[in-house]
């Protein structure tokens, strides 16, 4: 016995443990399975990224199929159209006697152009000033700018209406600087995103320029400008969507087709008696109404890359 005991080997606790486990692995709770839960968690996450990503595209390739139908009813016995065709986009841009709707788009990319590049200058501008520039009574405009920024913009419309009419800017081609004021004067008060940024900006970098001569303007153009692009991009396309997507303030201002913007357009279309000839070229104008957005964005998200790897603040 003490011969066979001497040559059995000594058992570690090491290998006692990784017996154990090797044994007790298929015995642990799924709760206390990390591999497991990680591996349910990624199911259910892609599952759930799935759904809404169809729930998100559906809309839009109805609206894109929808364009394409050959039946103009609103009503049909199918989600999605069978007959196809162009018609809808021809009719939409040729037939100008009921509702003129190149006229409505080129009235609207007028108006948004002007907006973005006025609203930008002064969004600039104010943040430049709230941010760089101390004087009385600056955090009391901020506060009041603040303010006003929690009450919703439509309780002015009237107001704003009236105002216009007493000017004269309510009729006639007038209509289209109405909107332009409208949509470009209330663009200062927005200016705390893009005064936070600049608030990150170093202030020595205004002080090396002050000291080799620069006044305040070429600080703004030749310094604060260049490393605020990131937010200049931002603020362009938050300018030209305002007047693109907008609604109430167009219907209180526009009265005629003549100055009718897209949105106003589409209203119409969708009106009892245009809706069984217009509702599939409702659809066509909708994509057309998406071309514009969506090449802004491609076109911006590039400046945007490029402005955030050549841009050193400090």
């Amino acid at each position: 016995m003490s011969k066979t005991a001497s040559r059995e080997k000594p058992t570690t606790v090491a290998q006692t443990q990784t017996r154990s486990g090797a044994h007790g692995s298929s015995h642990v709770p799924f709760w206390r399975d990390q591999h497991k839960r990680r591996i349910v968690g990624d199911v259910f996450t892609h599952a759930f990224l799935a759904i809404m990503s169809i729930i998100w595209l559906v809309p839009i390739v109805w609206v894109l199929l929808e364009s394409f139908n050959q039946n103009t009813a609103p009503y049909q016995k199918t989600f999605f159209p069978r007959n196809y065709t162009l018609a809808n986009y021809v009719q939409l841009f040729t037939e100008r006697d009921v509702l003129n709707f190149p006229r409505m788009f080129l009235n609207t990319l007028f108006i948004a152009i002007f907006v973005c590049i006025i609203s930008l200058f002064f969004v600039l501008s104010v943040a430049f000033c709230m941010s760089r520039l101390r004087f009385h009574g600056r955090q009391t405009f901020m506060n009041i700018a603040l303010i006003l920024g929690m009450f919703p913009s439509i309780m002015a419309v009237i107001a704003i209406y009236f105002i216009l009419k007493a000017f004269g800017l309510t009729s006639g081609a007038l209509v289209l600087v109405a909107l332009i004021l409208v949509y470009s004067a209330g663009s200062g008060a927005g200016f705390y995103v893009m005064k936070g940024y600049m608030d990150t900006i170093p202030l020595s970098l205004d002080e090396a320029a002050y000291l080799d001569g620069c006044s305040r303007w070429q600080v703004f153009i030749r310094i604060i400008i260049p490393i605020c692009r990131p937010m200049i991009v931002y603020q362009a396309i938050v300018g030209f969507l305002a007047p693109w997507l907008d609604f109430v303030m167009a219907k209180a201002i526009a009265r005629t087709q003549d100055n009718f913007t897209v949105a106003l357009g589409l209203w119409q279309m969708l009106q009892k008696e245009y809706i069984n000839q217009w509702y599939a070229r409702f659809a066509a104008g909708a994509v057309c109404v998406s071309i514009p957005i969506a090449i802004l964005f491609i076109i911006m998200q590039r400046f945007y890359q490029e402005s955030m790897s050549g841009s050193v603040k400090g």
